[in-house]
């Protein structure tokens, strides 16, 4: 692991972050490394999601690269969960395909930037991460934690609390699943207990805080 020593003073109100550099690339990593010491930021670098794990980072944010050959944000995003680490992540990719940079969205990365990176582009995602920084973990874990409940429904539960959340009724579900409504009731029921949710506002709220739209889940 190669360490950037602390550097040059920040203007404005932005404050002096650790930067995390994940790139597989060492001559990219250098660079990105380079910037962020004319920033004035602490960098510290690593070739892969492993080293980063291996640091056990408790503060700053991630800058993930996201290009095919050198990994994909969404499994930093996960294995940072997975060790209860909830750094705000930023994807960086020398080609930002909308595909992807939707992809690293929807996992929770909180911005993509092209490389090489623009000075005041990543002078202002640095900024506006920093004030988000400690609502951000809080957001992660509870999503974290929604999904964690929902991967221990059956498919037939998660289709009830699917169209539970589109505000249909036991009945409407019934027929939309082409099931009986003592059936539905069964499975919702199977549900809430599952959810550990007493009414079914509480369940239709796991499912929000879980951002399932677009999402996989799956149990761990």
């Amino acid at each position: 692991m190669r360490i950037v020593p602390y550097g040059a003073s920040i203007t404005g109100m932005e404050q002096r972050q650790t930067l995390h550099i994940v790139d597989g690339s060492t001559r990219a990593r250098a660079q990105q490394a380079h910037i962020g010491f004319d920033m004035g930021h602490h960098c510290e670098v690593y070739a892969d999601v492993g080293e980063l794990l291996a640091s056990s980072p408790s503060c700053g944010l991630v800058l993930a690269r996201d290009d095919e050959g050198h990994g994909a944000v969404a499994v930093v995003l996960r294995r940072l969960a997975a060790e209860g680490i909830w750094l705000p992540v930023v994807g960086t990719s020398a080609d930002p395909r909308p595909g992807r940079v939707v992809a690293a969205i929807k996992a929770g990365a909180l911005d993509y930037l092209r490389l090489p990176f623009e000075f005041a582009r990543l002078s202002e995602a640095i900024a506006r991460i920093s004030r988000e920084a400690e609502a951000y973990g809080a957001a992660r874990r509870k999503m974290i934690e929604a999904r964690s409940r929902i991967a221990s429904l059956s498919p037939r539960e998660r289709e009830v609390l699917d169209w539970l959340a589109e505000g249909r009724s036991n009945k409407m579900i019934a027929r939309e699943l082409e099931i009986s409504p003592r059936t539905v009731e069964i499975h919702r029921a199977n549900m809430m207990n599952k959810l550990g949710a007493h009414h079914a506002a509480e369940a239709v709220r796991l499912r929000i805080e879980a951002h399932l739209d677009g999402a996989q889940i799956s149990a761990a």
